[in-house]
């Protein structure tokens, strides 16, 4: 078991040394989500009815989609590993496989949540006002960090099976591109019916509805417990996912 922890340890500081390298992938997931933030606030919001400040009601979804930036990061530095060769030096040494995976996940989690604090903040000097108390700011953070965790092994375990840090990138864009079938940007109410199937039957917007309702106060209904159930279930079945994909590919 110490063994198992060493190995973990060691590849969670080779990954986040890495990370810190990659000025420009950190700069990326955190650029883009303010991007989008400022637009939809200052371009589109003023024409969004949502019953609300417009930035109060976006700023769960920038959060969000924030975090499908870092995993799809997560995905392209497992598949660059697994292809130059790095995965075959690591075999012959007596570290355990199952860490390296453990390493880029704790990355992604702590990449993530340094780009998600630069974001909240960027918010707040646009005129984000949360009305969270202390127990509920550390609820949607807690929940915020069970969804990146559920997602960062899912993109691990993409990463694992692509060909190229290209194929990575390709095959988790569905990452990038789920919030905006939710109710990340605008309530599902206004969206044709076919789309509002999607958008409240996926696990991003009973999330984004549970952590808007903790910050601003609107109501979270039984949202809470489908988003954590989501998250639960997603991160079980991705980490069974990742692994197994991760020790079939180092046994071809």
């Amino acid at each position: 078991m110490s063994y198992a922890i060493s190995d973990s340890m060691t590849m969670i500081g080779r990954s986040i040394r890495l990370g810190r390298r990659k000025v420009d992938t950190l700069i990326m997931s955190v650029v883009l989500p303010l991007l989008m933030m400022t637009l939809f606030v200052y371009v589109f919001g003023g024409a969004i009815d949502t019953g609300t400040e417009y930035i109060n009601y976006v700023v769960p979804g920038i959060i969000l989609l924030c975090t499908g930036y870092g995993a799809a990061s997560t995905a392209m530095s497992v598949a660059d590993d697994m292809n130059s060769g790095m995965i075959d030096r690591l075999r012959s040494m007596p570290i355990r496989s199952f860490a390296v995976l453990t390493g880029h996940v704790t990355a992604s989690v702590v990449r993530n949540a340094l780009s998600t604090t630069i974001v909240v903040g960027a918010a707040i000097a646009m005129g984000f006002r949360p009305s969270a108390s202390l127990v509920e700011g550390v609820a949607a953070a807690g929940l915020l960090l069970l969804y990146v965790l559920a997602l960062s092994w899912l993109a691990a375990g993409l990463g694992a099976i692509a060909r190229s840090v290209e194929s990575a990138s390709a095959l988790s864009f569905f990452m990038l591109f789920m919030p905006y079938l939710s109710s990340a940007f605008v309530p599902p109410d206004t969206m044709p019916s076919f789309l509002r199937g999607i958008s409240r039957h996926q696990p991003i917007t009973p999330v984004i509805e549970t952590v808007r309702g903790l910050l601003t106060g609107t109501p979270i209904v039984d949202q809470g417990w489908i988003a954590l159930a989501w998250s639960v279930g997603l991160l079980i079945a991705s980490f069974v996912l990742a692994t197994a994909l991760y020790r079939r590919r180092i046994s071809d």
